[in-house]
């Protein structure tokens, strides 16, 4: 790929452009004429050879500055066009021939090849001595490299200060959007985008830069892009927190933009790591209050003042506990905190959010403008704290969904019944079907099953109330269980449990009456419906 910078200094690997080393004094002092390949010298050289062999081509690599006295280019035109295409194929930076024994004047069939095959050729005038001409080039391309480095060193200074004077991953990427001319992002291994900084063209925002381009090259990013990942700090050393992007959408990136980015990298990782550590103490600080008021060890009335400490001032509305019971869910609670946090800001009222990793627990309070507000603030905190799970990756496949339990409306004394009534509750639900969100009120005989769940009696008492039927589902088909469930719960109305369960009625009648013979009971007594609905309900706590 040709391609440059007007310093002299090329963007391919650090080296120079030909037009820079012809203007060095040991080519310059041969008196060089460029005979092809003129619009070509912005090319990059990346090395300099000397030889006179007529297979030379094999021994290079590409990017070269070939020095030579033409004693290997061939005495016939066929051979000279042979090794200028040869050459031109390698991918050569451009061929300088020295005029003298044995060639006065360059043959055309090489001058042709060159032309025909974008070939930088120079023919130089006097004697030069090689050596001197790459010593030149040399100290001219590593002089050039440590011109890079020192230049993706500002870049890691300048971000440095930055984080020193209070700036974090925004004030990263913005300087280095500056550098690069082109927009950065950051984002998550699975491509999600984090960060945006910089420009698109003509002032685009990134974002859109980030849909458009980004978005579509997800597997395969577009060419010359800059790829780098910040280093994380899970086990393992190729353990990956997130990736820089940039994409030159504005201007050609060159290798001293992934130096930059790679300096950057690393400061980000320690941002990023020391931001999560800070959300997750801070997290769980708030979780550990709102525990601790839950479970009365701070009064209601030094809470208010303590939470004005945490940052959670809810006006003089009444306040609403919520609770999220994920279970056991290892690790990743930094990364919830912050993802539920930033669902939670939609929300539209004062929170306040904490973590319990031991408990596997979610503890939030609000702040509502009036008790009316109930329902609707629970519908969009639960829709919060679920979609937060998502994105922080925490709801592991094939486990049960998040449990969000409601409790009451009120002062500081009823968040602090209330959040202790939702937690134990939020446990106790766990296994219960789907919904959005649980009111803690109508829970209390679940929690109440839940708090018997060790006593011998709760596991008796399940067993001679549907025993049988557990032990008909354990051998054959179809089970009843789920049947005597839906029946149970649309109250005995035989046409609605037949349409939730897809059945004819016929089919419900023949499965009832089954579940009626095998249970040796009535269905439609009372006093039976009521013991079977505690069974069933109390059948989740029981090993």
């Amino acid at each position: 790929m040709d391609s440059g910078t007007n310093s002299g200094f090329g963007t391919q690997g650090g080296g120079i452009t030909v037009q820079r080393a012809l203007e060095l004094p040991g080519l310059r002092s041969g008196l060089p004429e460029i005979v092809a390949g003129a619009d070509k010298l912005h090319r990059t050289v990346r090395w300099v050879h000397a030889g006179e062999v007529p297979n030379i081509a094999s021994l290079l690599k590409g990017g070269e500055l070939l020095l030579t006295t033409g004693y290997g280019l061939g005495t016939r035109p066929a051979e000279q066009r042979a090794f200028v295409r040869t050459l031109a194929e390698r991918g050569i930076a451009a061929l300088v021939v020295e005029l003298g024994p044995r060639f006065a004047r360059l043959p055309a069939a090489l001058v042709d090849t060159a032309r025909a095959t974008g070939l930088p050729l120079v023919q130089l005038h006097r004697e030069v001595p090689f050596v001197t001409v790459t010593e030149e080039i040399h100290t001219e391309i590593v002089n050039g490299h440590y011109a890079l480095l020192q230049r993706a060193e500002e870049v890691h200074r300048r971000c440095t200060e930055a984080l020193l004077g209070g700036g974090g991953v925004p004030q990263v990427l913005g300087i280095l959007a500056d550098f690069s001319g082109n927009p950065v992002f950051l984002e998550t291994t699975d491509g999600q985008l984090l960060y945006a900084a910089g420009e698109g063209p003509e002032g685009a925002d990134p974002l859109q830069v980030w849909e458009g381009l980004r978005g579509q090259h997800k597997d395969a990013p577009p060419s010359g892009s800059v790829l780098v990942d910040v280093p994380g700090g899970g086990p393992g050393a190729g353990s990956v927190r997130a990736r820089l992007v940039l994409l030159p959408v504005r201007a050609p990136l060159a290798p001293v933009h992934r130096m930059a980015a790679e300096r950057a990298a690393g400061i980000l990782a320690v941002v990023l790591m020391q931001a999560r550590q800070e959300e997750e103490l801070a997290a769980r600080g708030r979780g550990d209050f709102l525990t601790d008021l839950a479970e009365g060890r701070i009064t209601t009335e030094d809470a208010p003042a303590q939470a004005r400490v945490l940052g959670f001032k809810p006006g003089t509305g009444p306040l609403l506990p919520v609770v999220m019971h994920l279970g056991s869910s290892g690790g990743g609670w930094a990364v919830l905190a912050r993802a539920v946090s930033e669902e939670l800001a939609a929300v539209g009222v004062p929170v306040l959010l904490g973590v319990r990793p031991v408990e596997g627990r979610v503890l939030v309070l609000l702040g509502l403008r009036a008790e009316s507000e109930r329902a609707a603030v629970a519908d969009r905190v639960a829709a919060a704290l679920r979609a937060g799970v998502e994105r922080a990756g925490m709801q592991r496949p094939g486990a049960q969904p998040p449990v969000v339990v409601v409790g009451v409306a009120g002062g500081w004394a009823a968040a602090s019944a209330g959040l202790r009534h939702a937690a134990e509750t939020a446990t106790a639900a766990q296994g219960l079907s789907d919904r959005p969100w649980y009111d803690a009120r109508r829970l209390d005989i679940d929690l109440l099953l839940w708090r018997l769940r060790d006593h011998p009696d709760l596991a008796a008492f399940v067993d001679r109330a549907i025993g049988p039927l557990c032990a008909h589902d354990d051998r054959s088909k179809p089970p009843l269980l789920p049947t005597l469930e839906t029946y149970l719960a649309h109250a005995g109305r035989k046409a609605e449990t037949a349409r939730e369960l897809h059945l004819n009625r016929q089919t419900l009648y023949n499965r009832l009456a089954r579940i009626g013979e095998l249970l040796g009971t009535d269905l439609d007594d009372p006093q039976t419906v009521l013991a079977l609905s505690l069974a069933l309900r109390a059948r989740r706590h029981v090993p």
